[in-house]
């Protein structure tokens, strides 16, 4: 129920969740502490996808930089449209990689789709973001965003660190790598479900509105969801 009150009331209630806000974001600083410490993987493998100019290996994906911000964007090979959840992110993508390049990071999304159907889909939806296929590899099963029809019958698949904790043929997800001096690429971060809205810029303005997200009471949380270009 809505409370109407005169500002001075406002303002003491504002200033005691701002102490809590502040201790939210300190505990945030803690845990970006906590996620850059964490032990690294060296990358074996010389995986391989299909870009704009052709193929074109996990390195040249880094670009000159040390960095790189992995989506992995749900869009099945036989799919004719990416994912409208995946989409929805990806609105939050467009000229951020100019900053991220300014901090020595580059940005891109991969999918399992032929590169074909990824450009066609990202000129309809007139997004400028590096966008790669990985058909024909691995990668998308070995960082476990692709699962085949019997890891799905047998629950086997590995999602957001469980197994059997996603029941579809694509899930969304997001990996950090870096790359030393010497070329090795390492594997620094991954994060799935939920840990993928620290990236979604519009939930969280949601977030700070009365309504908040409004997800309460539908079929599924993101039923309200539609791709942009399909709203009426």
């Amino acid at each position: 129920m809505t409370s109407i009150t005169d500002r001075d009331t406002w303002l003491a209630a504002r200033l005691e969740l701002l102490d809590a806000e502040k201790a939210h974001m300190r505990a945030g600083d803690d845990l970006a502490a906590r996620r850059r410490a964490l032990p690294k993987v060296r990358i074996e493998k010389d995986y391989r996808f299909t870009g704009a100019g052709g193929e074109v290996s996990l390195a040249d994906l880094f670009g000159p930089h040390t960095q790189l911000v992995v989506y992995h964007f749900m869009y099945g090979t036989d799919w004719e449209e990416g994912c409208p959840s995946c989409s929805f992110w990806a609105d939050n993508f467009d000229g951020v990689d100019v900053h991220l390049a300014a901090r020595d990071t580059a940005f891109a999304c991969i999918s399992k789709a032929p590169y074909d159907k990824l450009d066609a889909y990202r000129k309809r939806m007139d997004w400028r973001f590096r966008w790669v296929s990985a058909s024909g590899g691995d990668f998308n099963e070995d960082f476990n965003v692709s699962f085949t029809p019997e890891e799905l019958e047998t629950k086997s698949n590995v999602y957001n660190f469980r197994k059997g904790n996603f029941n579809g043929p694509e899930a969304p997800g997001l990996s950090v790598f870096e790359r030393l001096e010497d070329g090795t690429i390492l594997h620094t971060y991954s994060t799935f479900g939920r840990g993928l809205e620290a990236i979604n810029g519009a939930y969280h303005m949601l977030d700070l509105t009365p309504k908040g997200r409004d997800e309460e009471g539908l079929d599924y949380t993101q039923a309200w969801l539609r791709r942009h270009d399909q709203y009426a």
